[in-house]
């Protein structure tokens, strides 16, 4: 087995919620002193005066290691800290707490335009990003014809990118990302910008260099999209790490706890009918029987139907009546 080339170890991050109010001479005057006595304005200021549990965690010592070729996706509900971690991983933020180690260059594209500078081109971008990543000269040029191509804007090639629409966007920066040949990529939810044709595009790119060693980190709410691509997924939930498993586990379990339970059938007080036959409880059970929350695609499930006021006349007649 080949050794990681992410090492996660015990990292948190943590952000202040209050702002500090400076829009007066004696605010600018309160927080240079309290700068200059070394005290934090933070804490002191905060927002019009008043702090009122100033530090919120995003990720809360998370640990987990990747290995080379692995395509590992990262899901959880909104602010659940997966941007956070890929942040940290791309060195666009700091851990507070913990270390990230990352063996091999990294290409990031954690949203619309990072990484771009707006007034430049579509082709000074690919030039200036290559070199960003390490490329030589010679290599980006050999691969430029080929990420034009991907990203199918070669009429708006030579056109400054702050004209781009956010698809123009995403289609350039996934071809630049993809197409350099970083040995890690990570990949935020941005592909939800492109189009359908441009998504299923963009994820066989990242088959194709899943296939050829390199690694990929991939956040997504696509959950067909994370099930065929990842080998392995990572759970986060209030900036914790619950569960690491295979695509199927860890899909399922997801689903099941950002599922509405208020609905249930026992509950419900609007039902019509005789209620001679009263439905209490849907299951629905995997090839071996056992309950599971959610059916992913292409999964076999059963159903399973729990009734209440049920004689053994009833029962008959609705079995004849399904069959």
């Amino acid at each position: 087995m080949s050794d990681p080339v992410i090492t996660i170890q015990h990292v948190a991050k943590r952000y202040r919620t209050g702002s500090i109010t400076r829009r007066t001479f004696r605010d600018e005057m309160t927080y240079r002193w309290l700068q200059w006595t070394r005290r934090d304005p933070a804490r002191h200021m905060g927002k019009l005066g008043a702090v009122a549990n100033p530090e919120f965690w995003a990720l809360k010592d998370v640990s987990f290691d990747v290995r080379q070729g692995e395509v590992v996706g990262i899901l959880g509900r909104n602010g659940a800290g997966k941007s956070t971690l890929l942040k940290i991983l791309g060195r666009i933020t700091e851990p507070t707490r913990g270390q990230a180690e990352l063996v091999g260059r990294v290409a990031s594209l954690l949203e619309v335009g990072t990484g771009f500078h707006p007034e430049l081109t579509g082709r000074e971008n690919i030039f200036m990003n290559g070199t960003i990543l390490g490329m030589k000269l010679r290599e980006i040029e050999e691969r430029f014809d080929e990420i034009v191509a991907f990203s199918e804007i070669e009429k708006f090639i030579d056109t400054p990118v702050k004209r781009y629409s956010s698809g123009m966007y995403v289609r350039l920066a996934f071809a630049v990302a993809a197409h350099l040949e970083p040995e890690i990529l990570l990949v935020d939810e941005v592909l939800a910008v492109g189009d359908v044709s441009f998504q299923k595009k963009c994820l066989g790119k990242m088959e194709d260099v899943a296939k050829q060693g390199r690694t990929v980190l991939f956040v997504s709410h696509n959950m067909a999209a994370v099930q065929n691509l990842c080998q392995r997924v990572i759970l986060l939930q209030n900036g914790r790490l619950v569960a690491v498993g295979s695509q199927l586990e860890i899909i399922s379990a997801y689903l099941g706890a950002v599922g509405d339970k208020s609905g249930q059938l026992r509950n419900r007080a609007d039902r019509t009918g005789t209620g001679e036959v009263r439905v209490c409880e849907i299951e629905l059970v995997d090839r071996d029987g056992r309950t599971i929350e959610s059916a992913i695609c292409g999964q076999e499930v059963g159903i399973r139907l729990y009734f209440s006021r049920l004689d053994t006349a009833l029962w008959s007649r609705l079995c004849a009546s399904i069959m």
